[in-house]
């Protein structure tokens, strides 16, 4: 088996009586783009910055590439490239200045890399200074910088804010590539479309603690499809079957969440009522995500 390109177990970290990692497990294959979920609080900034080497965990083991982030942060860091959710720049330097500087720190020259492919492609004035720039612009300096880079890792929080949509078709295809090319991805988002679209594998975050992780395909698996049925006689009550929830009827439309052991039932009651349309759709990212938070959702431990 290859070693993940991150691996993280029972990490704990508190902040005075806040705990905001809570023995999290995490692993993320090379190659892959892992989606890494959970609202303001869960605790993903804390998990990235112990990844970065920002801050020493209380307990608990993480690795990159093998070493230990704390110790080996700047032979990590030769290896990565980093995007926040929130760029700051220097305000006197040019755009172009500051994506040059950050790749010469790696010992790469601006010139044997995809620089200004990039900038014209995220439509980027170079010459502006950084205190000139709008909130998307200084965005595009850091994906352009990060991108350009010929890195193993991308670690990316909240890569897309404050870009507009077709920014954001762009960045995606720009990750596409550099996944293509071998790079691993960690990222962090709240644009659940955004990590379904792109994303091999999931993990979804509560409390510090991971709640959910896997392919989406795995995560439907474990999760009801929402059936929409026209029968031409009448309805079925579905609700007297086991796994079928939320049902609902209306003339002679049917709608129902069905657990995957009882789909066969299902099916096989509304073709004896004689279907005439059906529909049957897997949960979305956001279903998923919003099931793992609902209040009486319990964390696995």
């Amino acid at each position: 088996m290859t070693e993940p390109v991150i691996a993280v177990h029972g990490l704990v970290k508190d902040f005075g009586g806040t705990r905001a990692l809570d023995s999290l497990d995490l692993s993320v294959a090379r190659g892959q783009v892992h989606g890494f979920l959970g609202p303001n609080g869960a605790g993903k900034s804390t998990t990235i910055r112990a990844l970065l080497g920002l801050l020493r965990v209380d307990a608990g083991t993480a690795t990159v590439f093998g070493l230990d982030p704390w110790a080996d942060g700047v032979a990590i860091h030769r290896r990565l490239a980093y995007v926040p959710g929130d760029v700051a720049l220097w305000p006197n330097l040019s755009g172009g200045e500051t994506i040059d500087m950050l790749l010469r720190m790696r010992g790469v020259e601006p010139a044997s890399t995809a620089r200004g492919a990039l900038l014209e492609r995220f439509d980027l004035d170079p010459t502006k200074r950084g205190r000139a720039y709008s909130k998307g612009n200084r965005q595009k300096v850091a994906l352009v910088a990060a991108l350009a880079a010929e890195v193993d890792l991308l670690v990316l929080d909240e890569p897309t804010s404050g870009l507009d949509p077709l920014m954001e078709q762009v960045f995606a295809d720009c990750l596409a590539e550099r996944v293509e090319a071998g790079t691993t991805v960690l990222l962090s988002s709240h644009i659940l479309s955004e990590v379904e679209r792109l994303a091999d594998r999931v993990t979804i975050i509560r409390s510090g603690r991971a709640v959910e992780s896997g392919t989406l395909a795995e995560l439907r698996h474990l999760r009801r499809s929402r059936v929409v049925a026209e029968v031409a006689g009448t309805p079925p009550d579905l609700s007297l079957l086991a796994g079928v929830t939320d049902v609902r009827v209306e003339g002679q439309t049917l709608t129902c969440s069905v657990a995957p052991e009882a789909m066969s039932d299902v099916l096989a009651a509304l073709t004896a009522a004689g279907v005439r349309s059906l529909t049957s759709a897997p949960p979305t990212l956001e279903e998923l995500f919003l099931e793992a938070y609902r209040p009486e959702a319990t964390v696995t431990r």
